[in-house]
C-alpha cells in the first residue's frame, strides 16, 4: 500500500506557511478534521454526563467514544483509559496513588534513557515511601538499553519500572516485551512512557506486557491531553486522593475535576485520521494497523534519507544509533553551539530545535551535558522535500 503524502499534507493548513517542521517530537501540528472537532464541540450543548438530556447524552457520547478510541489505538479496554492534562500529570498522580504501598527497602527502577516525566515522579514517590531509585543505564555509544541493563537493577524488593518506549531524544526503541517478561518475573509492575513511541507504530499494549502505558494525543495530531491505560482490574486495586462526591467508579475516579469534552472530541477525530492512512477493513482497530504500518515504512525511509545526507559530513555527530528506532535524529555539528545551528535553520524557514528536550539524563550521559543537540523528528506530513530542504541548508551552513 503507498503512503500518499501529499494527500496527508492537504489535511494541515499551517503547512501553508511554507515552513519545513522537524519539531514533531515536541509536538505535531493539527488537522483541519482534528480541529473541526473541538470547535463543533465548543460550540455545542455540552454540560456533564448524563443519560436524561440530549446535552447530557451527547457528553458522554464524547467522552465513550473518546475512550474507545484510544482503546483501538492502543489494543486495549475502554474501561482502563484514562485521560488528564499531561502525560506529566498523569505520571505524577499515578506515582503518588501507586506509592502508597511502598516503604522503606522497597525498590524502583528507572531509565537513564528517559524523559524526566517518566524519572522525577517516581524519584519524588519514591522519596515520600523511604524506598530506594535505581537507574537502569543505556549505552551512550550505540543508544542501545536491554532487558539485561534492566534485570542488572531488578531485586525481590522492585516494586515498579518506569522505562520508555521509545526515546524522544534519540529515538531508541527498546525491547519492552522481553524486559515486561524480566520485570513481571520479579512480581513488579512496567510503567511505560509511550509518548515518543505511539506516533511512529503499531502499539499493541497487551503484547507488549506493560502495566500501565501513557501516550499524548498531541504527539499524533490531536489536542494537548493526556492518555494513561492499564486494565481494568488493575486500576480497582488504585485508590486516588479524591473529591468525596466525584465519581469512584474505574476509570472516572482518576480523572479529576470536569474533563476538556472538546479535547476527548479532538483526541477521536485524531484517531479516526491516523487510521484514514490505511486500507479499509472490518474494524477501526484493523484499519490502524494497516495505517501505522504504511507511516511507518513512510518515515523510515525518509529517515534513512537523511542519516545518509548527514554521514556526508565530518564535522557532524550523529548520536540516535540504535538498531531499532523511531525516525528521530539528535546531532550535533563540530565548533557550532546547537542553539546557533537551529537560529541558522531557522534563517531556511526550517524548524528544527536545539535542547534536551526534557530527557537531561540522557543528554548527560551522551557527554552533551543540559544544551544536548539539534534534532530532526519526522511526522505523517513530512516529506522528501524537506529532506532535500534541511540537508541543502545544513551544507550551506556547515
Amino acid at each position: 500500500m503507498t503512503f500518499h503524502v501529499d494527500a496527508v499534507r492537504a489535511a494541515f493548513p499551517a503547512l501553508r506557511e511554507g515552513a519545513a517542521h522537524f519539531d514533531a517530537p515536541g509536538g505535531t501540528l493539527m488537522p483541519t478534521v482534528v480541529a473541526e472537532a473541538v470547535r463543533d464541540t465548543m460550540v455545542s450543548a455540552t454540560c456533564q454526563r448524563g443519560t436524561i438530556t440530549p446535552t447530557e447524552r451527547r457528553t458522554d457520547a464524547i467522552v465513550l467514544g473518546a475512550r474507545q478510541a484510544i482503546a483501538d489505538l492502543l489494543g486495549v479496554d475502554a474501561g482502563g483509559v484514562v485521560f488528564g492534562r499531561s502525560m506529566t500529570q498523569l505520571t505524577f498522580d499515578f506515582a503518588r496513588t501507586i506509592a502508597q504501598s511502598w516503604g522503606p527497602g522497597d525498590e524502583v527502577v528507572v531509565s537513564r534513557l528517559d524523559h524526566d516525566a517518566n524519572i522525577r515522579p517516581w524519584e519524588y514517590a519514591a522519596k515520600r515511601a523511604g524506598a530506594t531509585l535505581r537507574y537502569a543505564e543505556f549505552d551512550p555509544a550505540t543508544g542501545e538499553i536491554t532487558a539485561d541493563d534492566v534485570e542488572e537493577q531488578l531485586s525481590d524488593r522492585t516494586r515498579l519500572v518506569a522505562i520508555t518506549a521509545a526515546s524522544n531524544l534519540i529515538g531508541t526503541r527498546p525491547s519492552i516485551r522481553e524486559i515486561a517478561e524480566r520485570v513481571h518475573a520479579r512480581g513488579a509492575l512496567l510503567y511505560v512512557d509511550g509518548v515518543h513511541n505511539t506516533p511512529h507504530t503499531f502499539v499493541d499494549v497487551s503484547e507488549m506486557g506493560a502495566d500501565f502505558y501513557v501516550c499524548s494525543p498531541y504527539k499524533f495530531c490531536g489536542p494537548h491531553i493526556g492518555v494513561l491505560v492499564a486494565s481494568p482490574a488493575l486500576l480497582e486495586t488504585l485508590a486516588p486522593e479524591k473529591l468525596l462526591p466525584s465519581a469512584n467508579t474505574v476509570p472516572e475516579r482518576f480523572e479529576l475535576g470536569t474533563p476538556s469534552w472538546e479535547l476527548l472530541a479532538g483526541t477521536t477525530a485524531a484517531v479516526d485520521f491516523l487510521a484514514s492512512f490505511g486500507e479499509a477493513a472490518p474494524t477501526r482497530r484493523e484499519q490502524l494497523q494497516s495505517a501505522m504500518t504504511v507511516l511507518e515504512a513512510h518515515e523510515d525511509a525518509l529517515r534513512r534519507k537523511l542519516e545518509v545526507g548527514l554521514a556526508e559530513h565530518p564535522r557532524v555527530t550523529v548520536y540516535s544509533r540504535a538498531q531499532v528506532r523511531t525516525p528521530t535524529l539528535l546531532f550535533t555539528v563540530d565548533g557550532m553551539e546547537p542553539i546557533e545551528l537551529t537560529a541558522r535553520l531557522a534563517e531556511y524557514n526550517i524548524n528544527a530545535p536545539a535542547s534536551s528536550f526534557y530527557a537531561l539524563e540522557a543528554s548527560r550521559a551522551l557527554g552533551l551535558g543540559d544544551a544536548g543537540g539539534v534534532r530532526l523528528g519526522l511526522a505523517p506530513y513530512s516529506c522528501a522535500e524537506d529532506v532535500d530542504r534541511v540537508l541543502e541548508a545544513l551544507k550551506s551552513i556547515i
